[in-house]
This record gives structure tokens, sequence and C-alpha cells, in this order.
């Protein structure tokens, strides 16, 4: 959507507005995924791992300004994660 807010955020980052268009379809795609039975829990992991890029980025180029949000974030997620990790095995047959 790129909130006014977010576009300040991502122009303090520095690298233009590809990165939060990227962000975006990562995000959009594993909420999407999140509503899938089957890929819950590996959406779930690729959205673990846009957090803990937005936490890199919050530490390196935003001085840690609302730092706990992307870690917050990511645990509940690695929870739904590990909660549907026997949907990641592929059901062996007999």
């Amino acid at each position: 959507m790129a909130h006014s807010s977010a576009t300040v955020t991502f122009d303090a980052i520095g690298w233009g507005d590809w990165l939060m268009c990227l962000t975006g379809v990562l995000e959009l795609a594993g909420s999407v995924g999140l509503l899938v039975p089957r890929m819950v829990a590996l959406a779930a992991l690729g959205l673990v791992g846009v957090m803990l890029g937005a936490e890199v980025f919050t530490w390196v180029f935003l001085d840690g300004v609302n730092w706990a949000t992307p870690l917050i974030a990511a645990a509940l997620l690695g929870a739904v994660a590990y909660g549907r990790r026997h949907t990641l095995t592929v059901p062996r047959r007999h």
C-alpha cells in the first residue's frame, strides 16, 4: 500500500522503493500461505525469515527503534510453524 509511514522507514534504509515492494509481496504471499492448510508451516517459516530480516534492518538502519516488533512476530510465526510442522513432511507410501 506504500503507507506514508512505511515510505519514510524504507527511505531511511536508503534502498529505494523496490525493497518496500519486495517486502510487501513476500508478506502478502506469506499471509495467503497461512490460509492454505498444507502451506501453513512453510508460509510461517518464510515469514519468520522476513521478520528476522526486518530485525537486522531495524538495528542496522533504524538504530533499534521498535526492535521488539519483528521479534514478537517471528516468535509467534515460529510457534505456528512448529505447531504445523507435520505438514512439512511428505507422507510415506507403503
